[in-house]
């Protein structure tokens, strides 16, 4: 039976609002992620059948939580995160043996799998706001979970705006919306499918394009 979803502490939650205040473009909100919101992105995702997940940008954890919640119990969960007080934060307060947590670049996923020894994953998730970064990073992050992924593999980011999307269009071909409205601020959430070896790209994703 995979573990319950460890619930948040209150020093997360100050550590989150620190976080922001002192890095709102790495942030991006100051509030952390609804419980619905995490249900749709779990969802969106299909992290129950996936085995590796990388989730780019953890924060403090809500979100960690809920995949940890949703991951079979053979699963592997790489978080990774830049700012290295949420880092050990992670450390401290998730006690998973799936998990493992990364300091590091999002724009480097691959040596991120090489240096814990984890497969191509077929699920990479990324709650971090596109739309405050240089146009250049966030391509380069694109690619890099694009290259990362395993055949067949998808990407999901929940994001405020639609700058994702209109980057991703160049990396991944067109994407699946949903809007989770029961967030502040809603989300919106994006879902990219890599084709399996040999296969012809869908646009839909599966899922109903700017669907609300």
């Amino acid at each position: 039976m995979t573990p319950r979803r460890q619930p948040r502490s209150n020093d997360s939650r100050i550590q989150f609002l620190r976080g922001f205040l002192k890095s709102p473009k790495q942030v991006g909100s100051i509030v952390p992620s609804s419980r619905f919101l995490e249900r749709r992105v779990v969802r969106s995702a299909g992290i129950g059948q996936a085995r590796t997940v990388v989730e780019l940008g953890p924060g403090t954890g809500g979100t960690t939580r809920a995949l940890l919640a949703a991951l079979p119990r053979d699963g592997r969960l790489l978080a990774i995160e830049i700012n290295p007080r949420f880092a050990s934060l992670l450390r401290n307060q998730i006690r998973d043996p799936r998990l493992v947590v990364h300091c590091g670049s999002a724009a480097e996923i691959q040596p991120a799998l090489a240096a814990h020894a984890l497969p191509a994953p077929e699920v990479v998730l990324s709650g971090i706001p596109f739309s405050t970064m240089p146009r250049a990073l966030g391509t380069a992050i694109l690619r890099s979970a694009h290259d990362a992924l395993a055949p067949g593999g998808r990407f999901v980011a929940y994001q405020l705006r639609d700058r994702v999307e209109l980057l991703g269009r160049a990396v991944f071909g067109p994407a699946a919306r949903q809007t989770e409205l029961l967030n502040v601020p809603p989300m919106r959430v994006y879902r990219w499918d890599k084709p399996s070896v040999g296969a012809t790209p869908r646009d839909d994703a599966g899922l109903s394009p700017r669907r609300a």
